[in-house]
Formats: structure tokens, C-alpha cells, sequence
């Protein structure tokens, strides 16, 4: 039997994640597994197929995008302008959907060879009912996305759930609060828990979700009272996000997609539910809304398990997990770099259910790598050489192969 190959790559930093930045690093790869990591003197070369000296560059895990909406990739801006009202940019997501032009297959495809062009080997994708798999890399875990306005509209979405989880041991999105019958969010989590597939929710995304969760009022009423949902078939179930956490931390793994307006109850909620409860930041679409201040830090210091998203290209401009790092450490610069950099990759992994194969560089898991091109400076912190810099993605290698970027 033929030996695996055995690639080494060697850097001037090597950034495992789960340990401190190597200077000088080295990995080795021999097959689609990582077999060594550690500096460069003292790499276990053995007999090697490959060495390649990347220089003035950093090896980082493959990036983890544990939220996105390949369906929108078709966008060239995303939709509506900076500061949209919330429920005015959904009417125009509904709008962009229905477009005779729209092919959403098209767009996942471009999406995820977008993906692999930004370093990111590993994503959660919501999609569609009917919307076809597609065995192209990255690593993607697909969430259905689920929606019952009444009661009645639960069987059906159940149906649909089930068949997804069967066919594809895929995720399951219940949409958003109002979108989503108390009984559907519950008949999910069941679901979740008995088949150990993970649920994402979008949850304290807007001010205007927030006014309707809580009072009963404003853009969402008036929203869904245009499409001919009476208002006491929702909100009036649930009353503050809390709520809802309560009923996802009964799922086999939840994503707690965006929390922008999670309140200190809510952020030590999820902060003692960490071990199978995450929360999804999205800073550039965060900042395309003019959403209130993130409480990162809050959240951090409570001990949550915290992971980044792109969304979609309707709410940001790319899908590069870089750049939404690199915008996330100038918005917060009382957090540390290193957790930083552990939200679009470690953390993101946790958040899918996968630490184990990806996330970090560590012996035995996935060769899932992104090479960062390096400013040609020195740095206190090597943090500082990939965050404050504008520095492309240089390379990445999906399962021990070099992506052609």
C-alpha cells in the first residue's frame, strides 16, 4: 500500500490556536491529517514529499464561518444601505428572492469557492427547503431553514425537518421569533436532542425584534400583519429572548446566531450553558444595521462560547472570516487578539460540533490550513501582524490539498 504524502510547511509564524504563536513554526501534513507541529528546528521531517518555505507569511487553522447565507452570494453590495431599518432590509431580501434572475444554486457554488478564496475550509450554511447538497469543499454543515407562523403550520415544517435530518444528518434553522411558533421551536429542539444535530437560531438580532418581543409593537407587527399573521400567533408566547434560550438549551448542540441585544440575564445564560450552547457574532453586518455597541466582552468575560459569521453578502460585503476578524479587533480593542482569532477558528468549531477535527493545529486533526501574507514590521504581540494589516490571504489547504485560489 502506498505511503500518504507528507507535506511540510514552514513559516515565520505558525498560529496553532490552542497554543502561543510559534516564530519560526513548522507543520507537517501527511495525508489530509496534521502529524506535527512545532518550531522548525526541530520538525520531524522523516522522508518528505513536499517542503515549501512560505516566508513572510503566517499558517493559521482554516478559518470557521459558523453562520452564513450562500444563497445571497449573487450580490455584488449588500442590500439597502448602512443603517437600514431591520424590517425594511427583510422587504428587500424578499424582494431579491423572488427575481426571476435569482438561482440560489448558483450562488451557494460561488459562495463557496469564495470561501476557499478567504482561507475559510469549514462553514454552517443556512439554506433553503429543496435547496440541493454539493459535495464541494469547504466542510459545510447545512442548516435548514424552518419557519410556521401558527400552529397549524408546524406538522409540515416537522415533516420537512425530518426528512432533512435522514437525509443528510443536516442542521436545523427554526428561523427567527417571528417567524417561528412556540411549537415549532420545540418540536426542533426535540428533534435536535434525539438525532444530535445541531439548531442555529437567529435571536436579539434588532432593536425592532426587541420592540416586538417585548411589547408587542412596531415594523414586525406591521410586517407580518401585511402578510396576514395576526400578531397573537408569536410574540405573545414569549416575551424577552431569555425565553427562547431556555427552550435551545435543551438541543443537542444551539447557535444563538447574532445576540446584539442580549441583556446581562441572557449573556450569563449562555455563558453557563457554554459547553453546548454558542453564540454567533456578525460584526460587519452588525455594523450594517448601526445595531447598539456588541457586548463581546460581556459576553467573554461570562465564560460564553462565542464564534463569527459572515451572514450573507445581503448584510456584508464578502464573506472573508478574516476581515470580519480583523474589523471585530478594531471595534473591540479591550479584548485580547488571541481570543480574537479564536472566535473565527476554535471557537467557530465548537460551534458546529467539530473541535475535534478542526479548529486548531494540532496532531491528528483535519489539514485544514489558511496562509496569511505578513506585514514586513516587527510586533510586540504576533497577533498584531495579521489584525492590524490589510494583508490578503495568501494560500490554504483543505484536507492536506493546496487550494487553487
Amino acid at each position: 500500500m502506498k505511503s500518504p504524502r507528507r507535506l511540510v510547511l514552514k513559516a515565520r509564524y505558525v498560529f496553532p490556536v490552542s497554543d502561543a504563536p510559534l516564530a519560526g513554526g513548522c507543520v507537517v501534513v501527511e495525508g489530509d491529517r496534521i502529524i506535527f507541529v512545532g518550531e522548525s528546528d526541530s520538525c520531524k521531517r522523516g522522508a518528505v514529499d513536499e517542503e515549501c518555505d512560505l516566508g513572510n507569511a503566517a499558517v493559521l487553522p482554516g478559518l470557521v464561518n459558523a453562520h452564513a447565507h450562500l444563497e445571497f452570494s449573487d450580490l455584488a453590495a449588500p442590500l439597502g444601505r448602512r443603517g437600514i431599518g431591520f424590517v425594511d432590509w427583510i422587504e428587500l431580501v424578499i424582494a431579491h428572492r423572488r427575481l426571476a434572475a435569482f438561482s440560489p444554486d448558483e450562488a451557494v457554488a460561488a459562495g463557496l469557492r469564495e470561501s476557499l478564496g478567504y482561507g475559510v475550509t469549514a462553514l454552517g450554511d443556512i439554506i433553503q427547503p429543496g435547496q440541493p447538497s454539493s459535495n464541494s469543499p469547504p466542510e459545510t454543515d447545512r442548516f435548514l431553514e424552518l419557519k410556521a407562523f401558527t400552529a397549524a403550520g408546524v406538522a409540515g415544517a416537522m415533516e420537512t425537518a425530518r426528512r432533512h435530518v435522514v437525509s443528510e444528518r443536516g442542521g436545523l434553522c427554526p428561523h427567527a421569533p417571528h417567524t417561528v411558533h412556540p411549537d415549532l421551536l420545540k418540536a426542533v429542539v426535540e428533534l435536535s436532542a434525539a438525532e444530535r444535530v445541531p439548531v442555529a437560531m437567529h435571536l436579539a438580532e434588532s432593536a425592532e425584534e426587541m420592540e416586538f418581543l417585548l411589547r408587542g409593537r412596531g415594523p414586525f407587527r406591521g410586517l407580518l400583519e401585511k402578510i396576514g399573521i395576526q400578531h397573537g400567533t408569536l410574540a405573545d408566547h414569549y416575551a424577552r429572548p431569555l425565553d427562547y434560550l431556555r427552550v435551545l438549551a435543551g438541543a443537542h448542540r444551539a447557535l444563538v446566531v447574532h445576540g446584539n441585544y442580549l441583556d446581562d440575564e441572557e449573556i450569563e445564560f449562555v455563558g453557563a450553558h457554554a459547553e453546548r450552547m454558542s453564540v454567533v457574532y456578525c460584526p460587519r453586518s452588525h455594523d450594517w444595521f448601526l445595531h447598539a455597541g456588541y457586548p463581546l466582552g460581556k459576553l467573554l468575560s461570562a465564560g460564553a462560547s462565542m464564534a463569527l459569521g459572515t451572514d450573507g453578502r445581503c448584510s456584508t460585503p464578502d464573506l472573508s472570516v478574516l476581515e470580519e476578524m480583523r474589523f471585530a479587533a478594531r471595534r473591540h480593542p479591550n479584548v485580547a487578539l488571541d481570543a480574537i482569532l479564536r472566535l473565527g477558528t476554535l471557537g467557530g468549531a465548537k460551534a458546529l460540533g467539530r473541535e475535534t477535527e478542526i479548529g486548531s493545529i494540532s496532531p491528528g486533526k483535519l489539514a485544514n490550513l489558511a496562509i496569511v501574507a505578513l506585514p514586513d514590521r516587527q510586533a510586540d504581540d504576533p497577533h498584531e501582524l495579521i489584525f492590524d494589516s490589510s494583508e490578503p490571504i495568501a494560500g490554504c489547504y483543505y484536507r492536506g490539498v493546496e487550494c487553487r485560489l
